[in-house]
């Protein structure tokens, strides 16, 4: 988790922003969880890491402020993707019991955001959007059926 969602980040930044400044644009727009805001039990390593998503994409927008660039985070609740498979160590019942009684949201969702950041006019810049499915109030807060 830390080599992929810390690690990976800033081998993508250092890449990737100096081709943006010199060119005068660009957007970055990092995908971090809800689990870069809160804690839960269990979940440790992946909070630290996401929450290093989360300082990485301030400072990275405080470093940027004198170019046009844009830095945002888009930070998603519980959505439908093979991670929990990967989390459960390849229990297919136990990946699938994570979204049981509830419509998680889906890649779709999290990518209308980033469209939804990328396409404000340039003198917008959309610092984050935490994005939840309809059921679910916080990190440990979801009404399932």
């Amino acid at each position: 988790m830390i080599q992929t969602n810390v690690m990976g980040l800033l081998y993508i930044t250092r890449a990737v922003v100096p081709g943006m400044v010199a060119r005068g644009r660009g957007d970055i727009v990092n995908i971090g969880s809800i689990a870069g805001h809160e804690v839960y039990p269990n979940g440790n390593v992946y909070c630290a890491s996401k929450h290093a998503v989360t300082a990485l994409t301030k400072g990275l927008r405080m470093d940027l402020v004198d170019t046009p660039l844009r830095v945002s985070t888009v930070d998603p609740g519980l959505v439908e993707t093979e991670f929990s498979m990967v989390r459960f160590n390849g229990d297919q019942e136990r990946a699938k019991k994570a979204y049981q009684g509830l419509e998680p949201l889906h890649g779709e969702d999290v990518a209308g955001a980033v469209i939804f950041i990328v396409t404000r006019p340039r003198h917008v810049q959309i610092g984050e959007i935490i994005i939840f499915p309809t059921a679910q109030a916080s990190s440990m807060v979801v009404s399932r059926k």
